[in-house]
């Protein structure tokens, strides 16, 4: 008897480990199987991916008190000093190599001072971001540079993206230091240095989401968003050009997205809502959208 029981109970085995084979180690299960091994891939690589094509050609400039031309003129100069000094290389291996961040001291504003006052939004990694009471990014370690060059203390004034030009066409800041496209429509309020860095906006979808996987090109990717309809969300930075991208310009060549554009503070903001299911998807800067995906993908392993 024993050993009939024991027979049962081996076949009993057998069958749940054939059963336990319909999914091999890929991720792919059999027939009625519903999640492929593309699938497993993306969930571990993370929540979120950041779509590799360029929507856009930019460059970022400085933008400087139009009634500072002198230190317009020595913006120039010292922009190019550090590009043929390798000093800007330097700068941004800090932070897309193998570099480390070197944090940045905000003085307290004092008028009887000699300082340079930099307007900037401390939310756009990895041009300007705080970590506690220390500034770090590409665009804050120019600044202090720029600041230890004029012999100036430097004050860092942190604000929303939309003020930061503002501020300096009111004369509250010398410039605007927060990677800022060249647009006309800025130069309303400040004076563009020569350019220092080109950039685009760039689409961040969930890991899962395979649409835009096999598009190779910008206008395949806007071919698919203009195909979408109100119900979808898209985030953006206030005041950025992502925005612009989704509600039009004519200066850039955007054309009005039919989707929904939610503004943020900051893209970190708006790629946790992406995370959280309030969003389809997120457009954003190249530099921030890889720096804020990797972040948000860390913490959510």
């Amino acid at each position: 008897m024993k050993r009939l029981m024991a027979i049962v109970l081996t076949l009993i085995m057998c069958t749940a480990m054939i059963a336990g084979c319909g999914s091999d180690s890929s991720g792919e299960k059999n027939d009625t199987g519903s999640k492929s091994a593309s699938t497993n891939e993306a969930a571990s690589a993370g929540v979120l991916k950041v779509i590799d094509v360029d929507l856009s050609d930019e460059q970022y400039a400085f933008g400087v008190d139009k009634d500072q031309t002198d230190l317009l003129e020595q913006a120039n100069a010292f922009i190019k000093e550090i590009q043929d000094n390798g000093e800007f290389d330097r700068i941004c291996n800090n932070y897309f190599g193998d570099g480390q961040p070197v944090p940045v001291e905000s003085a307290v504003e004092d008028s009887s001072k000699d300082q340079l006052v930099v307007a900037t939004n401390a939310g756009f990694e990895p041009f300007e971001y705080t970590k506690g009471d220390k500034y770090l990014g590409i665009d804050m370690e120019i600044a202090k540079a720029f600041a230890d060059k004029l012999g100036k203390e430097l004050v860092i004034a942190n604000m929303d993206f939309d003020a930061v030009c503002l501020a300096v066409g009111q004369h509250k800041c010398d410039i605007a230091m927060a990677g800022l496209t060249i647009k006309e429509s800025r130069k309303k309020y400040v004076t563009f240095t020569d350019p220092y860095y080109n950039a685009s906006q760039r689409l961040i979808v969930k890991s899962d989401d395979t649409e835009f996987d096999s598009m190779k090109d910008a206008d395949s990717i806007n071919k698919a968003l203009m195909g979408k309809d109100s119900s979808v969300k898209i985030g953006v930075q206030n005041g950025t050009t992502g925005q612009l991208y989704c509600e039009g310009d004519d200066e850039a060549g955007f054309k009005k997205l039919p989707t929904q554009a939610v503004g943020y503070k900051n893209g970190s903001l708006a790629c946790q809502d992406l995370i959280n299911g309030n969003l389809n998807y997120v457009i954003i800067d190249s530099a921030p959208a890889k720096c804020i995906t990797d972040a948000l993908n860390a913490q959510n392993q």
